[in-house]
């Protein structure tokens, strides 16, 4: 293979085993087949370095070194310049990946250039879309706006010239974990006037869904960032004199000073690790680049003393969350919990209490309240809704996110809640958070899931740090408990007496309870009840936090076959946000999606049917028929979330993919239920036997104590 227009693409590698195969393939599949791929294995694990040797064995084009230990990403990629024998250098991070064209889009349009660089595309995802039309690609040359290619200071998705980073000697620094490229690039855009951009040439970077187990290097640590920047940043001001670099220097501090160091500086004991360094450095920026009040006061505090910086980044950090508040109703009620209502002493028999983020009187955290009204009655008790319910006691209600909401967070010793509080409710010290949560897990969770599909691409993130405030957290079964302790990074104390809401499933399951809650409801007493409670998808939302769904049962179907013996009770997710059309099949189907205690639905149900919800975890408790209409199991099992069991081999039903499957289970609901017997059985022995209806007795007495 000749060497002309042969592109050496340099891959570290470093523990990224979930992702480092595609990345190489999608080097491999490139249309522009002259090439060679260097992976650099920079002591990665077992499972890491066999598949990347696999894939070498694979394909001749592949090469494989090894980095010395203790070495950084920019020794990884000097090693991997070293070795290279392409006319054009391409850097590429094991994690991300390219769509089939971008190499021959590159060296397609960089002509006589020394470099050529394309669109990089943030993407939360193991896949992602490019559209590339032939003949409408268009190339933009940046002479005095170059500098403005690499606002992110990165290397990726640029096309070196070989000759051009030998000759002027370029290379990364091999002392920093962070911001090597810097070093690297400014050099090479010192030494060049023009820069082609090709906007179709695209490089999909991954954004690290996993920052805590599985943090990529920019998610590094703050101090470290900071401490690499500045020493790149002081021995680049040291070797290009000339004014724009020097501008696109200074810029470069000025931007990452504002976006990043600001916010890690709001904990003011941060700032003592690297006030020294951030003085001298910004004592170099050119005073016409500081602009603003608050920036200028912050410069000239830094000059004079820590002390003084401290004082000033403090009386600033209040103003900016005072103008943040100004902003909104909801962000003034947040400025006044965080700096006024938290200041205030804990009100040590204050419990507040919220389920399923205020819309229902329901769950674990209704039935601890009930017991403790009648057994704890010295406590006080507040209840979040997002619009007022009749409850028993003497409870306080207040509307969820109302100024009283905030208040009452702020002064309650006690929260007990069955889903994630916001983030910015800070936590105080001698809060006590109960984490009840709200069901057995199917779906894999937080740290278990790969990619995220949801509509908050920050998910794990945002989960693990709502996640730390918990101090107890209620689990159902063994099972629960191991993944609960994994997938939520679980460290704490552990309520293993089974759910508090499953008590009614064992003290009210009679004939007499039965018909007084169908009786409450309004249901006939002459029919079966299917109660169909399905979950939501992850990728069919409306915003965060409000999904939408679909049905698709063919209710026709189902009431000219079973209409004569069965009604259907729909009951919704409570993240789903849509309403579903009924009408017209009044006395046949019942929507209970805004009902508050789905417990009590399920003990007036005979039949239960849903998908890949937790409920029927709990359901399995009643030893009744439980079905799963599993039309999209492919895609939600392989695509959306992955499960944590067989549910076709371990299932306490059978799954069914069509309306016409439905009925005929139904149908034969006998039979079906005599064939699962044996499956139904192990199922309770596994996740049912903590139940017995005292885990609420036994989760207030470990919390609270006895009462006395």
């Amino acid at each position: 293979m000749g060497t002309k227009g042969k592109i050496s693409v340099i891959m570290p590698v470093h523990q990224t085993e979930r992702y480092v195969k595609q990345a190489v393939q999608s080097i491999m599949h490139q249309t522009h087949e002259i090439l060679e791929l260097i992976l650099i294995d920079d002591h990665s694990s077992e499972a890491c370095t066999e598949i990347i040797q696999s894939l070498k064995r694979e394909d001749e084009r592949i090469t494989v070194h090894d980095l010395e230990k203790g070495k950084t990403v920019g020794a990884a990629r000097n090693l991997g310049l070293k070795h290279a024998t392409g006319d054009y250098i391409y850097f590429i991070d094991s994690d991300d990946y390219l769509p089939e064209r971008t190499l021959a889009i590159l060296i397609e349009h960089v002509k006589g250039q020394p470099m050529i660089h394309g669109r990089v595309k943030s993407t939360g995802f193991g896949s992602g879309m490019a559209i590339v039309l032939d003949g409408l690609f268009k190339v933009k040359q940046h002479t005095e706006k170059r500098y403005h290619l690499f606002k992110n200071r990165s290397v990726l998705n640029t096309l070196f010239r070989t000759e051009y980073i030998r000759t002027h000697g370029l290379s990364f620094r091999e002392d920093v974990q962070h911001e090597s490229d810097l070093a690297f690039l400014v050099p090479a855009l010192a030494e060049t006037i023009s820069v082609p951009y090709v906007k179709e040439a695209v490089y999909f970077k991954r954004k690290r869904n996993d920052p805590i187990t599985e943090p990529s290097l920019s998610q590094a640590d703050e101090a470290e960032k900071i401490t690499d920047f500045l020493s790149v940043y002081h021995a680049l001001k040291d070797q290009f004199p000339d004014e724009e670099t020097q501008h696109y220097l200074d810029t470069q501090l000025l931007n990452y000073y504002r976006k990043e160091m600001v916010m890690y500086f709001k904990v003011n004991d941060h700032i003592d690790g690297v006030y020294e360094p951030l003085r001298v450095a910004l004592k170099r920026v050119h005073p016409d680049e500081v602009q603003g009040w608050f920036f200028k006061r912050e410069m000239k505090a830094i000059q004079r003393h820590v002390t003084a910086y401290k004082k000033v980044s403090k009386q600033h950090h209040l103003l900016r969350d005072m103008r943040n508040g100004m902003k909104s109703r909801r962000k003034l009620y947040i400025f006044l919990y965080q700096h006024v209502f938290s200041k205030l002493s804990i009100k040590e028999n204050v419990i507040f209490l919220e389920s399923f983020l205020g819309k229902n009187y329901s769950c674990s955290p209704k039935y601890m309240y009930a017991y403790m009204q009648e057994h704890y009655p010295n406590y006080r008790y507040v209840w979040s809704f997002t619009e007022k319910r009749n409850i028993p006691g003497n409870a306080k209600q207040v509307k969820r996110f109302s100024l009283r909401y905030f208040y009452y967070l702020a002064r309650a010793k006690y929260w007990i809640s069955n889903s994630r509080l916001p983030k910015y409710l800070t936590k105080r010290e001698g809060n006590i958070y109960v984490q009840n949560w709200h069901g057995t897990p199917l779906k894999t969770l937080v740290f278990d899931m790969e990619d995220i599909h949801s509509a908050d691409p920050n998910y794990k993130k945002s989960f693990y740090e709502q996640s730390r405030r918990w101090d107890y957290l209620s689990s159902p079964n063994q099972y629960s408990s191991d993944i609960f302790r994994r997938a939520f990074q679980f460290e704490k104390e552990m309520l293993e007496y089974g759910y508090p809401r499953n008590d009614i499933l064992y003290q009210q399951n009679n004939p007499t309870d039965i018909q007084a809650f169908k009786t409450k409801m309004n249901l006939p007493l002459d029919k079966k009840i299917v109660l169909y409670a399905p979950t939501w998808r992850d990728d069919e939302f409306f915003s965060r936090g409000k999904y939408k769904f679909n049905l698709q049962l063919d209710l026709e179907l189902l009431q000219e076959r079973l209409g004569k013996e069965y009604i259907i009770v729909l009951r919704m997710h409570y993240f789903i946000a849509n309403q579903l059309d009924i009408s017209g099949f009044e006395g046949f189907v019942y929507d209970f999606s805004t009902y508050d205690d789905i417990a009590e639905l399920y003990l007036v149900s005979d039949i239960l049917m849903t998908d890949y919800s937790s409920v029927f975890f709990d359901y399995a408790n009643l030893k009744r028929p439980i079905l799963f209409f599993t039309y999209d199991l492919d895609k939600y099992r392989d695509t959306l979330r992955g499960f944590y069991m067989y549910l076709e081999k371990e299932g306490p039903g059978p799954l069914l993919m069509t309306s016409e499957e439905v009925v005929q289970a139904i149908e034969n609901i006998e039979t079906m239920t005599s064939s699962y017997a044996a499956n139904y059985s192990a199922f309770y022995n596994r996740f049912c036997h903590w139940d017995n209806g005292q885990a609420t007795k036994r989760t207030v007495e470990h919390v609270f104590g006895e009462p006395k």
